[in-house]
């Protein structure tokens, strides 16, 4: 019989030095004389988790823990070990216990902010984190964790301090590098983007986050050719990394490589049904470039992403680059046909509230419903609506009969094809007189169409028909450039209605 205690310290020694098998082996022979040593079978686990078992280490800290469940040490590392399969809710519960046991623990901190960002739970993850660092303030990958934490959050500026903390305190740290860089591209800061892609590159050449974020740079940058060449280097490194084959799909489309985009985005959809995602929005993309059937409204979690990720310059963008007219042709429309100053108004897809100042003074009540709670953020900040609701427009507008006697739409339709439910459920919220005002993309022939916009067009002989069936008539109906696109003027129709009686 050889002597335990130093049998486990050879192998804990071999440990330390990062001689795995040898370690392992050692752990087995105490094992194999006392099966029930804690340090054995918690350390033997230890060692399967960085052999890349977790299932076996699950099964052995597991069972130390009933030999000596009061060991934080051993609780902290079966929640990673949890964590790399994907257990993310059992994973927290050891880490709760870990800090229970150990309120000083800061790795079981940093450990449960992981696992709360993997469940979705980012306030409370980025308060874990917190915690982690108010026990160990210098704790890069704490701080390069909280700033992941905080840019799910929607929280750029924030991130990129935090980032930019972790990077003082260690460097190289390539993946520190390359979340600065995405907090940099949530600020718009493209070039200062780039830049950051490149150091984590220098770091780490063999990481794929940091070429697919390069690419979006480069796309934003109007660079598709570098763009291209960059997430292809990172469907290299990771050839099933469905937002780099997305990606891939939107630089060959900026080139005019029509076809290959359409094969690129097929990939990407088969990689989401693959992972047991939701494909709807890829089939949108792919049904715009006439890849697919047309379906009857864009995705709703199409439009909001869309949409979050333009609430910080929405308004600049849509007036400086897009040359957006459509509040104003609204607005000269509604002067045309003035009505009674205390109406109840609603702004349908209302958006940063663009088109709050023409309505607030011709309404006792305004309400905006818009799909982005980040442009709902923005809206709010104006103070000129009375209430503002994350909501579906016809889920809200069905849940609100006779409630309105105004209801504008300014560039929502795009995102509509078939129109018939629409109108019922706004000529439904609206009382007898009450006028529904909105633009739509022209068509020339046919009902609608989905363009390769990814935004719909529909006739006016179709809204016509639509007015007449719901009970409308007709006030106004004119033609007129909405927007423009690469300088060339989008022609649109703007519309107004009165329900009858």
């Amino acid at each position: 019989m050889e002597d335990i205690g130093a049998l486990l310290k050879e192998a804990l020694g071999l440990h330390q030095k990062g001689q795995l098998p040898d370690a392992a082996a050692r752990y087995e022979q105490v094992l194999a004389q006392a099966p029930r040593q804690f340090d054995a079978l918690h350390l033997l686990g230890v060692v399967r988790r960085q052999q890349g078992d977790a299932e076996d280490a699950v099964r052995l800290i597991s069972e130390a823990l009933t030999i000596n469940p009061s060991q934080s040490t051993a609780h902290c590392n079966l929640g990673a070990a949890l964590q790399d399969l994907g257990r993310s809710s059992e994973a927290l519960s050891s880490y709760d216990t870990a800090v229970q046991l150990n309120p000083a623990y800061a790795l079981a901190w940093s450990n449960r902010g992981n696992a709360l960002r993997a469940l979705g739970r980012l306030p409370e993850a980025v308060e874990s984190y917190d915690q982690a660092l108010r026990l160990r303030p210098s704790y890069p990958e704490a701080w390069c964790n909280r700033a992941i934490a905080l840019l799910d959050l929607s929280q750029p500026e924030a991130a990129l301090d935090s980032a930019e903390r972790a990077l003082h305190q260690k460097r190289p740290y390539a993946e520190a590098a390359c979340v600065r860089a995405n907090a940099l591209f949530g600020l718009r800061a493209f070039e200062a983007a780039l830049r950051a892609y490149d150091e984590a590159i220098a770091w780490d050449a063999r990481a794929p986050e940091a070429h697919a974020g390069r690419g979006l740079a480069l796309m934003k940058l109007e660079r598709p050719g570098e763009a291209l060449s960059s997430v292809e280097t990172a469907l290299a490194l990771r050839p099933r990394h469905r937002q780099a084959e997305r990606h891939r799909g939107d630089a060959l489309l900026a080139l005019g490589r029509r076809e290959e985009a359409i094969d690129a985005y097929r990939r990407a959809r088969t990689l989401a049904l693959d992972a047991g995602l939701d494909s709807g929005e890829l089939d949108f993309v792919l049904a715009a470039l006439g890849a697919g059937a047309t379906p009857g409204q864009a995705p709703q979690a199409y439009v909001k992403a869309l949409f979050d990720q333009y609430a910080g310059h929405f308004d600049q963008h849509l007036t400086q680059v897009l040359g957006y007219r459509t509040p104003a042709l609204i607005e000269a429309a509604l002067a045309r046909h003035p009505g009674a100053a205390d109406l109840a108004a609603v702004d349908l897809g209302c958006g940063t509230g663009l088109c709050a100042p023409f309505l607030r003074p011709r309404a006792q009540r305004l309400v905006g419903v818009d799909l982005s709670g980040r442009m709902l953020d923005q809206a709010r900040a104006a103070g000129l609506y009375d209430e503002l609701l994350c909501a579906d427009i016809g889920t809200y507008l069905a849940q609100n009969p006779q409630a309105f006697d105004l209801a504008v739409a300014a560039d929502v339709l795009v995102y509509f094809g078939a129109l018939d439910t629409l109108f019922g459920q706004v000529r439904a919220s609206l009382r007898a007189g009450g006028v529904f005002c909105f633009s739509t993309e022209a068509l020339d022939e046919g009902d609608f169409m989905l363009l390769p916009s990814q935004r719909y067009a529909h006739g006016l002989a179709y809204l016509e028909q639509l007015a007449a069936r719901h009970g409308f008539t007709i006030l106004e109906a004119q033609r007129a450039p909405v927007r423009s696109d690469h300088g060339a003027d989008i022609e649109g129709h703007l519309l107004v209605l009165r329900a009858g009686s």
